[in-house]
């Protein structure tokens, strides 16, 4: 086995999510070696950091403008980001492609609004889960219209602050009892530019997207600002129920919030600094529906793990009585 193919299967564990605790690489190197299979020199191995952390699909990423390494964000899911490429190009993605540099940007841009959208309903109490396998390469180009990009939970909690991640018991019971999901589930599709000659097909997509779920909302990165283009989101919303929201993230603002993995490990302070920078527009609220179409949900449940995921999580946080967060061990 190569020397770069037992790093990345290494790295990843050793590696910390937060670039402000990047780990040194004398450090990195002593914990490797105790993995490693072969003698390998220290500037060999110094040496496959740097290489690595400029592959965009290697798990190491090197701090900008520091020291020390960190493991890299999970970049954006193939379909997600080819559909979002194509909608810049105006459907000529093969002259879009051409420029390297545009398409990095581009992706950045999306990996930065993903983790914009975690920190967002985290700070709100509610519970996102993130769909990434089922837009893989390789998957059926059907998923974008099966899949969202997010699930997002909302549970019934107690109403005391110590008891806010408590899971209210009398409403688990009654709920039960009337046989109703004891959270709320919406499925969210995600996407940067909003745009007259595009805005339906998402629009469909997160209705598609969200019919086994009791609502879909649709999430753009930068401001509605076209009127004609809110008004036929409106009237879309009016009759399929997809809620529509922005968070007034231009590409320049985009640009210059900081990288992705800062975004979901921030501090108190950072945090509340990045939503400050926020500027939340709810165009159209989403219509929820009472049940989850359990037997559509189940359907998905053969085409994606994710899925079997999504269901052990939510029944682990209704035994444990308490609403957790969502970590893929797996």
């Amino acid at each position: 086995m190569s020397l770069r193919t037992q790093l990345t299967d290494i790295l990843p564990p050793l590696l910390p999510s937060n670039p402000s605790d990047a780990i040194k690489g004398t450090e990195l190197i002593r914990l490797a070696r105790l993995q490693l299979e072969g003698a390998y020199s220290d500037a060999s191995l110094r040496y496959h950091f740097s290489i690595m952390s400029c592959d965009p699909a290697s798990p190491i990423a090197k701090v900008e403008k520091g020291q020390g390494y960190y493991r890299r964000t999970a970049p954006v899911p193939a379909l997600t980001g080819a559909q979002e490429l194509l909608a810049l190009s105006h459907g000529r993605l093969d002259e879009f492609s051409a420029d390297h540099e545009a398409v990095d940007l581009a992706l950045e841009r999306m990996r930065k609004f993903r983790a914009v959208v975690m920190r967002y309903y985290d700070v709100n109490g509610r519970f996102p889960f993130v769909f990434r396998q089922a837009f893989a390469q390789g998957s059926s180009l059907g998923n974008l219209w099966k899949f969202p990009e997010v699930a997002l939970v909302d549970w019934e909690t107690g109403d005391a602050p110590d008891e806010e991640l408590t899971l209210d018991p009398a409403m688990l019971s009654l709920k039960q009892r009337l046989g109703l999901p004891p959270f709320r589930l919406h499925a969210a599709r995600l996407r940067i530019q909003p745009a007259l000659n595009s805005f339906r097909e998402d629009f469909f997509q997160a209705l598609s997207a969200s019919m086994w779920a009791q609502g879909g909302e649709l999430l753009y990165a930068a401001p509605i600002e076209d009127e004609a283009l809110a008004d036929g989101l409106r009237r879309l919303n009016a009759v399929f129920g997809v809620g529509v929201m922005s968070f007034g993230l231009t590409a320049a603002a985009l640009d210059d919030l900081p990288r992705p993995a800062n975004i979901l490990n921030a501090h108190p302070r950072e945090t509340e600094a990045l939503m400050e920078r926020l500027d939340i527009h709810r165009v159209a609220a989403p219509h929820s529906r009472q049940h989850i179409d359990w037997q559509a949900l189940d359907g998905l449940r053969s085409e994606s793990p994710e899925i079997g995921k999504l269901i052990l999580w939510l029944n682990s946080c209704i035994e444990k009585g308490r609403a957790e967060a969502f970590r893929d061990d797996a």
